[in-house]
């Protein structure tokens, strides 16, 4: 990395204006005022009195009993809104961008015919070491190609292999929910035997860790810090596995690839929705029992990081339109189905003319379940919109099911194949390969910029959201005066529909703007000012400059802190989807705080952002908002304190961001900015390792010798 012998006149202002306030407590603001003391000048809010910030408020959860979303109101902005849903879930998934997918290998074997249909052994490898196993459902009434139909099957116990037993079978049987034994006690294979009479070629497939999927395990193995910070997940590992066994089905000689149908319940229905959102073969779903918005599953297998911000389940399922979508409920989370998420739905789906083509049915008599009742309805509903061209009603017919042993896919004939990895080596695979290809990426340097901002730019958005816009934008002046022979003024700003309230300060030069310097510091808008109250030196230079000085407390620093506030905010022990999939990690707040008090700046000032300084903890965020902010001319000072992602070892540390190592970390972002020049004080070789992609793409990197700022004792 280059190492400029030099340090910039801003860099000299800065530093040399700091030498004067080291010492014990005298480091900008030194001793805390007593208790009896006027209100700080800096302070927007009266003492004691946090801001009206609405992420003050309990943390989201998936539990919630309710989980609004608002459709768009044109085809137009619900197009831009379906594409960003798209992003977020890929890049939840850790599938953004999608991997490439060469040709399958599958393996077919054991036919056994059952009279009218047969059923085979199939598996193949989804990408090296992971692996796709489940079985082959075919008629043998019809001829030419056929639909498909993919099955995700759901948490029923052993998967594929499910056998409720007889006792659970005649409980179902006097329920009036089945009328047959062998589907009462074989749910899931009486659902394939039905689609397979009906004309349909039908995969039914394992979800991680069940049946014959393995070596993985379906709830862990993937929950630590590493995997986060790289986005690996279970979510993402069984989504990359419909895709690809919707790869599998559709190149079968016998199946017509313009008539898929996805058909699952439970986890299986958010494998239909989610697989549906994303991918656009499939032209018919019934997703059963999961479409809500009320609890919105609760397995790590339907969560992720960045998941669900903003979004819910009947978000995903209307990414479908204007495909012929049909669901069921029953007296579980979904029982409100009808109520709440069908009525928005068939807003999206009147957006095309298309109303009819999406549908929901509740059975409030019967538990979570896709018991036969709920299946008949799946059955016309594939009927109808796959052109099958039968009669109704359609009833199920006796069959005999298959017992394990015919069903398991590894045989002695055919192993499992021996790299098949466990959790600990795929997840060492998918580092590597996730390393090879952001290398590729960057390694082709300045030449590449506009094809690195096309993929890490809406990676980006996804995570930190969309930059505020200047209609997104508004506030509230309330204090507007003179602090000696500056004009200060004190306020807050929001950002419109989601209840913040940031503090801010400004401070305005003599005569006409001559830009905009954002200061922001790690332990709030105080630390800019001296005990009197005047500011500091380095912000008087910047407004002889004729700069407006701008700082704030972004979230949970400086006013947003009594003492009693736990700054570190609880994560979910057991999976941190849980609790960043429904809520922003701090550093994204933080940052978005950032981007929107610059935003609110320009438009208040009518001058742009030309300088940056972040100082203290506040400097990884100041950076990475100016990333976010890509090329622009403006000057960057940031203390980054020593930051680095590859050193993180907490969930609960302030700075952890789901996925900022598989985007490049902190120089990765920063590289939105490229071909941009900050000067950096408090790196670390940690540090100027995850520089080197900004430094690819053009970025300059002037390195000073010293902390901005020293830290503080108080």
């Amino acid at each position: 990395m280059p190492r400029p012998p030099f340090i910039s006149p801003v860099g000299w202002i800065l530093l040399v204006g700091m030498l004067p306030l080291c010492g014990p407590r005298t480091d900008l603001i030194g001793a805390e005022a007593p208790a009896d003391a006027p209100v700080p000048v800096q302070r927007v809010f009266a003492a004691g009195q946090l801001p009206p910030d609405a992420r003050l408020a309990p943390a989201r959860t998936l539990r919630d009993e309710y989980h609004p979303w608002s459709p768009p109101t044109s085809l137009v902005e619900w197009a831009a809104t379906r594409e960003r849903i798209r992003t977020q879930l890929l890049v939840a998934c850790g599938l953004w961008p999608l991997p490439d997918t060469p040709p399958l290998e599958p393996v077919i074997h054991g036919r056994i015919d059952c009279g009218d249909y047969t059923v085979e052994r199939v598996f193949f490898a989804s990408r090296p070491g992971l692996y796709v196993t489940g079985s082959l459902y075919r008629p043998k009434a019809f001829s030419g190609r056929r639909p498909g139909v993919l099955c995700p099957h759901g948490h029923w116990a052993n998967g594929r292999f499910y056998d409720a037993g007889e006792a659970e079978a005649a409980r179902q049987i006097a329920a009036g929910a089945e009328s047959r034994p062998a589907a009462a006690r074989f749910p899931l294979q009486a659902r394939m035997v039905q689609l397979a009479r009906m004309g349909c070629v039908v995969f039914h497939y394992d979800m991680i860790g069940y049946a014959d999927q393995g070596p993985l395990d379906h709830r862990s193995g993937f929950s630590d810090v590493q995997a986060e910070l790289w986005s690996q997940n279970i979510l993402g590992l069984q989504t990359w596995n419909s895709i690809r066994a919707l790869d599998f089905l559709t190149a079968l000689p016998d199946v017509d690839p313009t008539r898929i149908a996805v058909t699952g319940a439970s986890g299986g229905g958010t494998q239909t929705f989610v697989l549906g959102a994303i991918d656009p073969r499939p032209a018919v779903a019934f997703p059963a029992v999961m479409v809500s918005t009320n609890m919105q599953g609760g397995c790590v297998c339907e969560n992720a990081s960045y998941l669900r911000i903003g979004l819910n389940n009947i978000a995903f399922a209307a990414c479908f339109a204007p495909r012929p979508l049909g669901m069921t409920g029953a007296n579980d989370w979904t029982i409100d189905i009808e109520t709440k998420g069908l009525p928005e739905l068939k807003q999206v789906w009147n957006l095309y003319g298309a109303a009819d083509d999406v549908h929901a049915q509740c059975f409030p008599q019967f538990g979570h379940n896709y018991n036969e009742v709920s299946r008949k309805v799946m059955y016309a509903w594939l009927n109808r919109h796959l052109g099958l061209g039968l009669s109704e009603p359609l009833e199920e017919r006796d069959f005999t099911p298959l017992s394990r042993e015919e069903l398991t896919v590894f045989t002695a004939e055919h192993p499992r194949p021996s790299d098949a990895l466990p959790a600990a080596a795929l997840r060492e695979r998918l580092t590597e390969e996730s390393r090879a290809w952001y290398a590729g990426l960057v390694e082709r340097g300045e030449s590449n910029r506009r094809e690195y901002r096309e993929v890490i730019g809406p990676a980006a958005e996804a995570i930190f959201g969309p930059l505020p816009g200047p209609t997104e934008l508004s506030g509230e002046v309330l204090n507007d005066g003179m602090l000696g022979d500056v004009r200060l003024t004190r306020g807050w700003c929001t950002r419109a529909g989601d209840g913040t309230a940031i503090p801010w300060v400004m401070l305005w030069p003599h005569g006409a703007p001559q830009g905009v310097a954002i200061w922001i510091d790690g332990r709030g808008k105080h630390a800019l000012f001296e005990r009197s109250g005047a500011p500091i030196a380095p912000v008087r230079e910047l407004l002889k400059q004729g700069r407006v000085v701008v700082t704030a407390d972004v979230f949970l620093t400086g006013e947003y802190l009594p003492t009693e506030l736990d700054v570190a905010r609880p994560v979910n022990r057991s999976f941190a989807g849980y609790t960043f999939g429904y809520n922003r990690p701090l550093l994204v707040e933080r940052v978005r705080d950032v981007l929107t008090v610059a935003a609110y700046a320009e438009q208040t000032t009518r001058a742009r952002v030309v300088h940056w300084t972040g100082t203290r903890e506040a400097g990884p965020w100041v950076l990475l908002a100016r990333g976010l902010r890509g090329e622009e001319d403006s000057t960057t000072v940031v203390d980054v304190g020593g930051f680095a992602f590859t050193e993180l070892t907490s969930l609960r540390d302030p700075n952890f961001l789901p996925g900022a190592l598989k985007f490049g970390g902190v120089g990765g972002l920063l590289a939105l900015a490229a071909p941009t020049r900050v000067e950096l004080y408090g790196l670390t070789p940690a540090v100027e390792a995850e520089l080197r992609p900004f430094v690819a793409l053009g970025g300059e990197v002037a390195i000073g010798k010293q902390r901005l700022i020293p830290a503080r004792e108080d």
